[in-house]
């Protein structure tokens, strides 16, 4: 069912979404912006070793997303997906499997399940290579893409991005 441009899925998260705040002492934090509709998503995780599966995994995701309906949304349902999975099966997550969970997205809206995927993509590669761990090399390349796109919306937006991270320190 829709809601003018929006599915009911999208207006949930939305109106309620999950796993919004912050997390204390994170293993990875992403963060990624999009310099055209002005979306700044942060993406912060904590990392644990399941011993069962032998196999590390996101045991706790938290985003803060200064941005539109969609934004909002797509950054509640990637945790809802991520959480609880492998570093490898998140980064499985595609934008498409974002949109499609949310019952559609408009196609001006798209952009925000990329940010969703960017921002998790950057807050796994924040850990790996805190901890000195191997980096997939299509991790890497997607690093490098965000990083280029990150330098050229910073400086489009100095003080913006300064007043944000006082709201976000708060």
């Amino acid at each position: 069912m829709k809601f003018g441009i929006y599915s009911k899925e999208v207006i949930r998260h939305f109106k309620s979404p999950k796993n919004m705040g912050k997390i204390k002492n994170p293993d990875g934090v992403g963060k990624v912006g999009n310099l055209v509709c002005g979306d700044v998503m942060w993406l912060y995780i904590k990392v644990k070793e399941n011993k069962r599966m032998g196999k590390k995994i996101l045991s706790d995701i938290k985003f803060q997303t200064f941005g539109c309906v969609a934004a909002i949304a797509t950054s509640s349902m990637i945790t809802s997906m991520a959480k609880g999975k492998t570093i490898e099966q998140a980064l499985k997550i595609t934008r498409e499997d974002i949109a499609r969970r949310l019952g559609g997205l408009p196609k001006i809206k798209l952009h925000c399940s990329v940010l969703a995927t960017d921002a998790l993509a950057e807050a796994v590669y924040d850990y790996l290579t805190k901890n000195k761990l191997k980096v997939p090399k299509s991790l890497f390349k997607t690093h490098e893409r965000i990083a280029n796109s990150l330098k050229t919306l910073e400086a489009g937006h100095k003080d913006y991005l300064k007043f944000e991270e006082r709201v976000l320190a708060r």
